[in-house]
């Protein structure tokens, strides 16, 4: 079983790695979304910090997943 969820990431991770979507029907979707770079602040020091752009995985749960959790 371990294996299996093994290669389902993997598979997952390397779509989302080329800039693709995956789409489970009945559980949910993977997409890649791109951040900005923004300005963000130091909380003990006070002294603005540059925070790099970078793309980051999303997921969206489908309506069946939604159902059976609630």
């Amino acid at each position: 079983a371990q294996s299996a969820v093994d290669a389902v990431f993997s598979v997952i991770t390397g779509e989302l790695k080329k800039g693709g979507d995956v789409r489970l029907v009945g559980f949910g979707n993977f997409t890649v979304s791109k951040r900005a770079a923004s300005t963000g602040r130091n909380p003990q020091t006070g002294a603005e910090v540059k925070i790099p752009a970078r793309t980051v995985p999303k997921f969206s749960a489908g309506k069946g997943l939604k159902d059976a959790v609630n």
